[in-house]
């Protein structure tokens, strides 16, 4: 009987472990220089259900992306957020940026982003900072991933450093 219990649970132990999901707070965000726009163009990749829990213990705000439900205010909230959490410099000067709009891929919302104006010929540095989901998810990495003129610089910025320059 002693070892039918001790067999049972070394069978139970390890699928115990694996019953609790853990789960990844990502984002992926890339900056390109498109020269034929003369603008620096940023996509970020953000996981759906991450961002709508912020809007909602941010804003009090139920998006319902991606869905058929999806408020029409949904891209203005996006946006303010956005707007408190991502800031770029151009040579230490802040830059203003516009919020193009935002696509899905499953369940991935690509948000688009451009700062117009930019004479490359210029620009000795680009810093980009991003704080997205850093405040509700601890654990939160944003990967930057900065493709300029022949410059690949990567970054993973989180809570404690969420600062990252390309210098050209």
């Amino acid at each position: 009987m002693k070892i039918l219990k001790k067999s049972l649970l070394f069978l139970i132990l390890p699928l115990l472990a694996f019953a609790t999901a853990h789960k990844f707070y990502v984002s992926v965000t890339s900056v390109n220089y498109s020269e034929k726009d003369s603008a620096l163009q940023i996509t970020s990749r953000i996981f759906i259900d991450d961002f709508e829990t912020v809007l909602q213990e941010r804003y009090g705000f139920e998006a319902q992306l991606a869905t058929a439900k999806e408020s029409k205010e949904a891209d203005s909230y996006i946006e303010k957020y956005l707007r408190t959490k991502v800031k770029v410099e151009i040579n230490g000067a802040n830059a203003s940026f516009d919020f193009i709009g935002k696509t899905y891929d499953d369940d991935v919302m690509v948000c688009y982003i451009e700062v117009p104006n930019v004479d490359l010929a210029h620009v000795t540095s680009i810093q980009i900072e991003n704080e997205v989901l850093t405040d509700i998810f601890d654990e939160q990495q944003n990967i930057l991933h900065f493709k300029i003129e022949g410059h690949k610089k990567s970054f993973v910025l989180i809570k404690s450093d969420t600062k990252a320059m390309l210098n050209l």
